[in-house]
């Protein structure tokens, strides 16, 4: 059986992972080790930034004397995209708030979806079309292989799930724009809806089929 590494620290992330594949491979994450790489995430693509988390923890792995066992490393970048705000905030979600003070680090969900509104109220809620996207970047660990080769050896998935930001939030599960998305299909928000529900329709879910399929073929 494979392992691979999760690429994050986020527990919902984690969750939403191992939800799908947890009967495929092992599935360790950054919770599991004290070990703290320094990554800037410096990509214009949702795609370029996974490959910068996936590629920095496969070239860890590759020459660490602990590897843990880790064959591959599974890193996500995903986001909102809102149409009438030409596709933001997208790679800026975490930190849409903190951009316009020029403070480093990610704001807090509340700042985040503050702003989205703010950005949002001059525009008619007919026009408040957005979709979740996520790209999952699958590198492979491989020891005495330079960093470059790893990285040209990474395959990727990409997962959408189309709906329409409401007004006033609601629900409390989730997490980041959860509260004020709307999925097709559906009359409640990811935050609303059953964890069971979001996770097998969300952007990430898409894109881990895509991943389930792969490590099954």
């Amino acid at each position: 059986m494979k392992t691979l590494f999760i690429a994050t620290g986020n527990a919902h992330k984690i969750e939403e992972i191992r939800y799908t594949l947890q009967e495929t491979v092992r599935l360790p994450s950054q919770r599991d080790t004290s070990v703290r790489l320094e990554i800037e995430e410096t990509g214009a693509t949702f795609q370029e930034n996974a490959l910068i988390k996936s590629a920095t923890w496969a070239g860890y792995f590759a020459s660490a004397l602990c590897s843990m066992g880790v064959t591959h490393v599974l890193a996500d970048d995903s986001g909102l995209e809102v149409d009438c705000l030409k596709g933001a905030p997208g790679v800026h979600s975490a930190r849409f708030a903190a951009m316009d003070s020029g403070r480093s680090g990610n704001s807090t969900d509340a700042e985040n979806n503050a702003k989205l509104i703010r950005c949002l109220a001059e525009q008619p809620q007919t026009r408040w079309v957005a979709r979740f996207r996520c790209v999952l970047a699958l590198t492979p660990v491989l020891p005495g292989k330079s960093l470059a080769t790893m990285a040209a050896a990474t395959e990727f998935f990409d997962g959408t799930c189309e709906g329409q930001i409401r007004i006033k939030a609601g629900g409390i599960d989730g997490f980041g724009y959860d509260p004020l998305f709307i999925p097709e299909g559906y009359n409640q928000t990811f935050g609303e809806l059953e964890r069971e529900v979001k996770n097998s329709i969300s952007h990430r879910a898409r894109a881990l089929t895509q991943l389930s399929a792969r490590l099954n073929d």
